[in-house]
């Protein structure tokens, strides 16, 4: 059936949250009282990215884009809208915008944005398959089996330069080849949707919506290499992301594009859900297939790579969502395509969860070599109130904290690695003057020793160390002899701990005392924190000559540690201080300060 006109609104685990499934059913319940059931329907979609403004609406064909919408303003919507045919002005990201400026690409969130891997999410219904077939789905499937050979297919991925979205950036059509090149009576393909990273969403994000993306993919990857079944390992706790995978591929079987003989080729390949508990370590691809196998997740020394030996010990080929994200549209549109979009070296778009103390927080999808800047400043709308940028962190507890000098830097894989951080998945992590770079540095080491395996010495007790030096250091318990014996063991964790946990773990902390340095040495030769963190090293000051004992800053305190007359200068009991900082906040004077 044929609608004059449609709702989307997002349905993505944020959202959904944030009052998103009363707000579809309110819309559908407006709908039906205004008498237009047989003209409007109302979508539920993906994540339209822009997550700092949910819960959106966007209405089809005039793409009338709503933002921080509310049950209660559905039957506004609906009648303004859609009855009346003029915008909710209020709703709008801009008020002062008109219906016909209203539109996705007049906002600057996504002005510089190029969709590839999100080119379905917010825009179709992900437990419809029919809508995804509409947008060109399974149309790569049908190339690759009767167009393309498996060496035409690998072909096609070595023009477009697609690296692995997963950390490592490692060429994906080299690691197909491996794959296909062994002789093996059975194959496998495992989507790697593990995403551990504090900070990330982008896969969940994905498989929320749009599911047969990724599933058309490893479709493709058995066909290439000659595998006939697939296994998608998620974390338990993306039970929305699961629930429209499940659906997802029952869909396709039913189409007859998943199962035996898919599309009449002679071609058979089945795909099942193994869901992790969210061990962080189970992102390496050992551990993961041995989780995957029902065995404890932890890390066997390579070679052999799982391409060449992996689950069950057959040819294995593990690539994340975003990688599988990319090669439907890679095959359609072609390689050379894809290859003119990015870098040299780093090709196609990269996708980021955008967080911290950013204006627009939210899912961006960006070409590589896209600045910091722009996506700090253009897509991000800079930093909350007014404040200085201080650094991102990249590559979530893996990656390195990159400070203000390197704004204009552009993001791909060789950049990042040369300013000492990675890729990663894509968490980027922003932080102002008033983060300590010490503390921050502290919260990551504490969530790799968390989640360590323990197997190796270097990471176990490497981690652990690390973790300790820098707690004594935010106590103000270090001393400069301390800082050798950090980079000592940060560079034999790199060397010799078993897998990526524990070689990269030292990173945040070796980037710090390359571009933070006199944040560290104020934190141990001077005993102070210059962000006002390290509560051990923070003293909150009355200024006497400011003061003027209006008692505001007493009344708050929750510790009572502030006395003195009325009008006359207040004192802080620095022995009963719990250094909140909620005096700081309350004088409008201006007489306390922290140092």
């Amino acid at each position: 059936m044929a609608y004059k006109q449609y709702i989307l609104t997002c349905g993505g685990t944020a959202c959904e949250s944030n009052q998103g499934k009363d707000l579809f059913t309110a819309l559908n319940k407006a709908v039906r009282e205004n008498g237009l059931e047989n003209d409007v329907q109302v979508v539920k979609t993906g994540c339209f990215g822009f997550c700092e403004m949910g819960p959106i609406v966007k209405i089809l064909p005039e793409e009338t884009f709503y933002v921080k919408v509310k049950p209660e303003d559905a039957g506004e919507i609906v009648r303004e809208n859609l009855v009346k045919g003029r915008p909710v002005a209020r709703l709008l990201y801009d008020s002062s915008q008109s219906k016909v400026n209203a539109k996705l690409e007049d906002i600057q969130f996504y002005q510089k944005q190029v969709r590839v891997v999100l080119r379905n999410c917010g825009v179709i219904n992900p437990e419809s398959i029919d809508e995804y077939i509409a947008r060109d789905g399974y149309q790569a499937l049908e190339k690759a089996l009767f167009e393309l050979s498996p060496d035409g297919v690998i072909e096609e991925l070595k023009k477009s330069g697609l690296r692995g979205r997963g950390g490592a950036g490692f060429p994906t059509w080299r690691k197909w080849m491996f794959s296909k090149d062994v002789e093996s009576d059975q194959k496998y393909i495992i989507c790697n949707a593990d995403e551990g990273d504090p900070g990330a969403y982008m896969d969940r994000s994905v498989l929320e919506g749009d599911p047969h993306s990724v599933l058309e993919s490893m479709a493709i990857a058995g066909y290439t290499v000659g595998a006939s079944q697939g296994y998608i390992y998620i974390r338990a706790e993306y039970p929305l992301a699961i629930e429209r995978l499940e659906m997802a591929i029952a869909k396709a079987k039913e189409y007859g594009l998943l199962g035996d003989d898919i599309l009449g080729s002679g071609f058979s390949f089945n795909i099942e859900l193994r869901l992790g508990a969210g061990a962080f370590v189970c992102g390496e691809e050992t551990a993961l297939i041995a989780s995957v196998e029902g065995k404890r997740g932890m890390p066997i020394p390579r070679p052999p790579f799982p391409a060449v030996k992996g689950l069950w010990g057959k040819p294995t080929v593990i690539n994340n969502v975003e990688t599988h994200a990319n090669i439907p549209v890679i095959l359609l549109k072609g390689g050379d395509w894809f290859a003119k979009i990015g870098t040299e070296t780093s090709k196609g778009t990269k996708v980021f969860a955008l967080t911290g103390k950013i204006n627009n927080s939210g899912l961006v999808e960006v070409p590589m070599g896209t600045t910091l800047r722009e996506i700090v400043y253009d897509i991000g709308g800079g930093i909350r109130g007014g404040k200085a940028f201080k650094g991102v962190q990249t590559g979530g507890p893996s990656g390195g904290v990159i400070p203000a000098q390197y704004l204009d830097t552009p993001i791909d894989y060789e950049t990042l690695q040369k300013l000492g951080s990675i890729m990663g998945s894509g968490g980027m992590i922003v932080m102002d003057e008033t983060d300590c770079i010490v503390d921050v540095v502290k919260f990551y080491l504490e969530f790799t020793v968390d989640e360590s395996c323990g197997k190796c010495a270097p990471c176990r007790i490497g981690g652990r160390t690390l973790f300790n030096m820098l707690t004594a250091i935010t106590k103000g318990q270090g001393s400069p002899e301390d800082l050798p014996k950090i980079k000592d063991i940060c560079l034999a964790m790199q060397k010799a701990s078993l897998c990526g946990l524990g070689q990269t773990a030292p990173n945040p902390v070796l980037s710090i005392m390359r571009h933070f340095e006199d944040e560290l040495l104020a934190h141990i030769n001077d005993k102070q924190c210059p962000a006002g963190k390290c509560k051990s090293l923070v003293e909150y000051i009355i200024d006497p000559e400011k003061c003027i004992g209006c008692g505001a800053c007493a009344r708050k305190c929750p510790a009572n540690c502030i006395s003195g007359e009325k009008r006359k200068p207040h004192l802080i009991d620095q022995s009963q201080c719990l250094k909140c900082g909620e005096c700081e906040k309350t004088c409008k004077f201006d007489a306390i300060s922290h140092h």
